[in-house]
């Protein structure tokens, strides 16, 4: 597995240790953190009572070699509609979210690591666990 794309609940299985998500950052040689999913991290940080630890906890990940940040680009925004449209045609709508999420997986051809099971309405997404 050479790209993958962490989503939110991943991340939070990185920070408590969970073996799985641990082997899988041990075996990519590219890590992408979307800007959705850390926007999905700041509002949490913000909701809790540890928003400034949280904060450089995410700084020093984002701050590793191999983890870079994915922006929202015309591509990304062309992807999205693609999928959007599909998922609202088969009846199968999701988190809009994910579905930018879903783009950025697609986009930098990644596999996805999440925990959330309705990515699987996306066919061209793969995902793991």
């Amino acid at each position: 597995m050479k790209n993958i794309v962490l989503d939110t609940n991943a991340y939070t299985g990185f920070l408590t240790g969970q073996k799985e998500i641990l082997d899988y950052l041990g075996e990519a040689e590219n890590v992408y953190m979307s800007v959705v999913v850390m926007g999905e991290l700041y509002a949490g940080f913000r909701g809790g009572t540890k928003e400034k630890e949280n904060k450089n906890l995410l700084k020093k990940f984002l701050d590793k070699p191999t983890v870079q940040i994915l922006s929202v680009t015309q591509e990304t925004a062309e992807i999205f509609g693609e999928i959007k449209n599909h998922l609202k045609s088969a009846g199968k709508p999701i988190p809009i979210n994910d579905i930018w999420i879903a783009a950025h997986c697609l986009e930098t051809g990644s596999v996805l690591i999440t925990y959330d099971r309705h990515f699987e309405n996306i066919p061209s997404v793969r995902q793991l666990p």
